[in-house]
């Protein structure tokens, strides 16, 4: 969740909404997120997600920061628009995913003032999607949700959770001024603690460095044996054969962090355009289990390159 910068509006008519949604449908396609609810209203928005990759931050930042200079650009002014970094809750989804959802979206209506009589009639959250046929995007993910009722009318059946009122624990958590980073029952949070505190204990044991492009590119060359310079070369023509190409491209965005517009610069590309069509091809090409391998392959030498494990450690007086 995120709050505007001095509780100021981040939304201020339907183009703002909209233009939100498309950010976070990109944010969903680039990072591989698995949305389950959304939440926007005038001044924060809520959203419920899942991150395979673990990237939460970089979605985020790239959520965050997209919408702000979008919204500039509609609003003609500059700045930042939010109050700070977003705040994250770590979710027990086995006990907390669906009545986390109804709380998500009953926002609307648990205000001082609520916006609306019925939630039906609030158009910026996910709530339609779950209670109405024909109203889900492709990008996000309802199945697991719904799946948790077991009703047959999983819409019905889920319009009627959400009528009841929000779970008592559940709105105790949300009230205290510092909202706890975990959400979960005692053995769930024992759990999370001692893992925090393995990673704090071996954190001395890792050095993590940058990764270049140029890094990126001389592992998928490695990978491909293919040459480096033909990867980097612009072709003329078809380029559907050098799937090395593409995969470097795909490689710098997901595991460097580049823009498209700076991987099209990198590949000596006139405009994005290209890298898009690539990173397309890539996606469903990736079906094929024997590049799915390569794929797997340059991931795990990208983090081996980023990470060097100390094995040898020495104390220095």
């Amino acid at each position: 969740m995120n709050r505007g910068r001095g509780r100021q509006h981040i939304f201020h008519g339907t183009e703002y909404y909209q233009v939100f949604l498309e950010t976070l449908m990109e944010a969903q396609q680039r990072f591989e997120l698995n949305i389950h609810a959304y939440c926007l209203m005038g001044n924060h928005y809520h959203l419920l997600l899942e991150t395979p990759n673990a990237n939460l931050s970089r979605s985020m930042r790239h959520i965050n920061g997209v919408y702000t200079q979008r919204y500039n650009r509609i609003k003609k002014t500059d700045g930042p628009l939010f109050r700070g970094r977003f705040k994250s809750i770590l979710v027990d989804a086995d006990n907390y995913l669906l009545p986390l959802s109804r709380y998500i979206h009953r926002n609307p209506i648990e205000t001082k003032r609520p916006l609306v009589e019925n939630l039906k009639d609030y158009p910026w959250s996910s709530y339609p999607a779950y209670t109405r046929p024909g109203n889900k995007p492709a990008w996000l993910e309802t199945g697991r949700i719904h799946g948790i009722l077991g009703k047959r009318q999983k819409y019905t059946g889920y319009k009627a959770y959400t009528e009841l009122e929000t779970d008592e624990d559940l709105q105790q958590h949300y009230n205290k001024g510092n909202i706890a980073s975990v959400l979960g029952d005692k053995a769930f949070k024992e759990d999370i603690a001692k893992q925090k505190a393995l990673m704090e204990e071996n954190k001395q044991d890792h050095i993590f460095e940058p990764i270049t492009h140029m890094d990126i590119i001389g592992i998928v060359a490695k990978v491909f044996n293919a040459p480096t310079k033909v990867i980097m070369r612009p072709q003329k023509g078809r380029q559907s054969a050098n799937l090395a190409r593409k995969v470097a491209m795909h490689s710098c965005q997901r595991y460097g962090d580049y823009r498209l517009q700076d991987i099209a610069e990198i590949f000596g590309l006139s405009h994005s355009g290209s890298v898009s069509s690539a990173l397309h091809d890539v996606k469903y090409s990736i079906q094929d289990q024997q590049l799915a391998r390569k794929i797997r392959q340059i991931e795990r030498k990208i983090i081996m390159k980023r990470t060097w494990i100390v094995l040898n450690k020495t104390d220095t007086l």
